[in-house]
């Protein structure tokens, strides 16, 4: 007797590299700069705000589109840092940014259209777009500076198209859109009519002095844009997978009744907490503050022991050029053999790329770690390559 058939999408699927590299750091006791999260607890503020949410809230089902406190302090958060005028209805919770992401796609993409991904792109762009019907079109960013091309943007919009991905700061390159990228992104949108899925969960982990622009904010893209931000990375809080997806009224009300038959919502007392964090700029501020002393110290670190780096601005990760750092082998193998035998986890840029010509040369690290772990990993990683060069 043969067992019923699972959908091929999921049944020929690999597990995504974050959980592949995390998992084999779990099993060799390598040091996990692989997969971004910090690892030390949230600030001692959320958590108190937490206590108190725990103690005095309500622990039942919240409101579908979020809890109203939170939606209202996410549009404020927004007023506050980015210049934004948006009601609270623009804002819709979701268990995470992926659910935010998903919850985007269901809403914007319909069987046959096509989505314009820029790669290296996050992994559940691809499969979620597949997921809801639509293909998935990639425009390739090149390394150092990772730009986006106008010429090559337009040669992939087809009268198909329907939205694009932006994820900006991009993940896993740690670089921001220019100005003129925006607006030249804008300026096609609106000629083009389609829809920006906005992933912008690195928004306030900027280390360029610069605050954030979001594409939401250019001229014509009001209901054009779907902005994803996330209280994980915020608040170094990744496991509480509090997201959220702002967007017109409109738009952001169909989104909602996608999120509804996903998640439906998320927890409250979770929610409360975020509330009172995004209500209080020092929290997040403090956050960014920290990331960025591990992130100068991971900096350091790899200069002093000869590894060649790529610029970045943004993000939890630092890129490493293996063939100018003394590493002669691809992406991968690196990968593999580094948690193996070196006993630090990284995460190959070329597991983020779809289509032909994925650079094979670039290995991704996260540096929002402790500073002696971080020294650890590069002392490990520099005596593991003058070992085996």
């Amino acid at each position: 007797m043969t067992a019923p058939r699972l959908h091929p999408i999921y049944a020929e699927m690999p597990v995504t590299i974050f959980e592949e590299m995390s998992g084999l750091a779990r099993q060799t006791g390598a040091i996990n700069l692989g997969q971004g999260f910090p690892d030390g607890p949230p600030p001692p503020a959320l958590l108190d705000a937490l206590a108190r949410a725990c103690a005095e809230q309500s622990h039942q089902y919240p409101p579908m589109a979020g809890l109203p406190e939170l939606r209202r302090a996410v549009a404020a958060f927004y007023a506050r840092t980015q210049g934004l005028d948006l009601p609270p209805t623009s804002v819709i919770v979701t268990s995470g940014a992926t659910e935010a992401v998903a919850s985007a796609i269901l809403a914007v993409v319909q069987p046959g259209d096509e989505v314009l991904l820029f790669s290296p792109a996050y992994d559940a762009y691809a499969p979620l777009v597949r997921r809801a019907g639509g293909v998935p079109v990639f425009v390739a960013l090149r390394p150092p500076l990772w730009h986006y091309d106008r010429a090559a943007i337009e040669a992939a919009i087809t009268p198909r198209t329907r939205a694009l991905v932006l994820n900006d700061p991009l993940n896993p390159t740690g670089t921001v859109a220019s100005a003129a990228d925006l607006a030249m992104l804008a300026e096609l949108c609106v000629a083009h009519d389609l829809f920006a899925i906005c992933d912008e969960v690195w928004e306030n982990v900027r280390f360029d002095g610069h605050a954030h622009a979001s594409l939401l904010a250019q001229p014509g893209m009001e209901s054009h844009a779907l902005k994803i931000g996330s209280a994980g990375k915020i608040f170094g809080a990744t496991g509480w997978k509090v997201g959220w997806i702002v967007a017109a009224p409109q738009v952001a009300a169909v989104v909602g009744r996608a999120h509804q038959f996903l998640t439906f919502t998320t927890p409250p007392m979770l929610q409360w907490a975020v509330a009172e964090a995004m209500d209080r700029p020092d929290i997040a501020q403090s956050c960014t503050a920290r990331w960025a002393e591990t992130r100068e110290h991971l900096l350091e670190q790899l200069t002093r022991e000869g590894f060649a780096l790529l610029r970045s601005a943004a993000t939890w990760f630092t890129c490493v050029d293996l063939p100018a750092s003394g590493i002669a082998l691809d992406d991968r193998t690196f990968a593999q053999r580094a948690v193996n035998e070196a006993g630090v986890a990284a995460i190959p840029l070329s597991a983020l790329w779809e289509g032909a010509n994925a650079p094979t040369h670039i290995a991704r690290l996260c540096h929002c770690k402790p500073e002696a772990m971080l020294a650890e990993a590069v002392d490990r990683l520099a005596r593991w390559r003058d070992r085996t060069a």
